[in-house]
């Protein structure tokens, strides 16, 4: 099941509103590093799902929420804690580096 998507107009209720953490991924159907770790978010939304949401930003189509936020590389990852940045990072990476890097971004 694919990730569920935020747009320019539903990000401010669906992430910066959002009463448990959020991680974005920002992407494109065209980029191969987040065609990559696609399936390892997939993952971590199922097992994390009582702890917070996961979203996926296409930047062709949602192109304002991705400048606002400085977003120059995709795959870009962001985490989200009382609607504002706790975390991101740039990249692919495996399922094992990114489960650790968002435990530690949902926990501090």
């Amino acid at each position: 099941m694919p990730l569920p998507t935020v747009t320019d107009s539903s990000f401010d209720t669906e992430v910066y509103q959002s009463d448990i953490p959020v991680w974005v991924d920002f992407g494109s159907e065209w980029c191969a590093p987040c065609k990559q770790i696609e399936p390892s978010l997939i993952a971590l939304e199922c097992e994390l799902k009582d702890r917070l949401k996961v979203f996926k930003v296409d930047v062709d189509t949602t192109p304002n929420v991705a400048m606002n936020l400085g977003v120059r590389g995709i795959s870009a990852l962001f985490v989200f804690r009382d609607g504002k940045v706790s975390a991101h990072r740039t990249g692919a990476a495996s399922k094992q580096i990114l489960q650790t890097w968002l435990e530690a971004s949902i926990s501090s």
